[in-house]
């Protein structure tokens, strides 16, 4: 296969990629979310520049070539203009076969447990507590994740006395029923400090506690989980990272006990299926980073229904048009309905899904192309 076009359709928020190959075929992908028109420009400047004409038989092997002409330039823009290219050429082999992605990489189609994933610290532990039971009623959700601390907040509470209201508001909502409940701290907590508070939560009935202390510091995070090691609460993290050779030492160095990459971060499906193997090697479980609904949820739906050391479940924000105003209208039916608290990959080819035009019209449009 050799790519001959590459196209991107951006706002700030959210950037779509459509590859064509030498014959006619196309498929559709997405750069990360934030900043999407920056990361625009990365792929048309530094990764086009080396896809463009060059057949390509091993993805992965592609990518590592990217990474290795652009050496100067490692890390998070790199990674999220290259899953831009990735997962749309993972749509265009999934089209030409006529299945869907994941069972392009050894999975089948169907069901995916999701957990419920608040983003917001601006909301009151009752009024949380609240729309996760409204949730639950409506659309069968068994699992929730809510905010602890302040994002990357040295400590400090989004304001005094949240976190330690909201632990047991969202404990006693559902006392007595057959509720999986996680919290993600998002980098807020020293050592002592996470430790302190994960003996709280575990006696509150949660069970995953996310991203305790800055992320970049593995160290601070082992701490954590070998000191909660006793308990029935696992330590998580690893969302923000993109780079195979921090993963390996992470997994190596046993700093979590569930390992979290978002596949935009990472650079697409191949590299986080790298680093999902990496985890299964050392016997832990993976439970991906996904935490808006434009199509990084879907990519995580096709990635869970094909690794054999999956987690529990698939992250599934909550937040809608008020929250993110920028992933309305996206596609032309929405691939995210939830029934009895699942999510569901189809049989449909490719991802299953289609761009709105409508979005398209209005985004700006960059192209790379072979001369002639």
């Amino acid at each position: 296969m050799k790519i001959i076009r590459i196209e991107t359709f951006c706002n700030a928020f959210v950037g779509f990629t459509r590859v064509t190959d030498e014959t006619g075929a196309q498929g559709w992908g997405q750069m990360s979310t934030y900043h999407s028109d920056i990361t625009a420009q990365v792929l048309h400047r530094q990764v086009a520049p080396w896809t463009l004409g060059r057949r390509i038989d091993d993805l992965d092997d592609h990518l590592d070539l990217v990474q290795e002409r652009e050496h100067k330039f490692p890390g998070s823009y790199l990674c999220r203009a290259m899953g831009g290219l990735e997962t749309a050429i993972w749509d265009l082999r999934g089209k030409a076969a006529g299945k869907p992605v994941t069972a392009l990489l050894g999975g089948t189609p169907g069901r995916i447990r999701a957990y419920a994933s608040s983003m917001r610290r601006d909301i009151t532990p009752a009024d949380e507590a609240e729309r996760f039971r409204r949730l639950r009623a409506e659309q069968g959700f068994d699992a929730f994740k809510f905010r602890l601390g302040a994002e990357v907040g040295r400590g400090r509470d989004e304001w005094d006395g949240r976190t330690e209201e909201i632990i047991p508001t969202i404990a006693d909502a559902f006392r007595g029923e057959q509720v999986a409940l996680l919290v993600d701290a998002n980098s807020c907590y020293s050592p002592a400090q996470a430790i302190a508070y994960g003996r709280v939560l575990e006696q509150n009935g949660i069970t995953h506690f996310e991203e305790p202390c800055p992320y970049w510091e593995l160290e601070q995070t082992r701490e954590v989980t070998r000191a909660l090691a006793d308990l029935n609460i696992d330590v998580t993290g690893g969302e923000q990272d993109c780079l195979l050779p921090i993963w390996k030492r992470m997994i190596d160095m046993r700093a979590v006990d569930i390992v979290q990459p978002d596949v935009m971060y990472m650079g697409g499906m191949g590299r986080t299926m790298r680093v999902a193997a990496m985890a299964a090697a050392a016997g832990l479980p993976v439970t991906p980073h996904c935490a808006n609904l434009s199509m990084v949820t879907l990519f995580t739906m096709h990635l869970l229904r094909a690794i054999p050391n999956a987690g529990k479940y698939l992250e599934f924000s909550i937040e809608g048009a008020d929250y993110y105003p920028w992933q309305q209208d996206l596609f032309v039916s929405d691939p995210y309905a939830i029934m009895d608290g699942m999510a569901e990959v189809t049989d449909a080819p490719g991802w299953g899904v289609e761009v709105n035009p409508e979005w398209l019209a209005r985004s700006t449009y960059q192209l790379s192309e072979m001369p002639g």
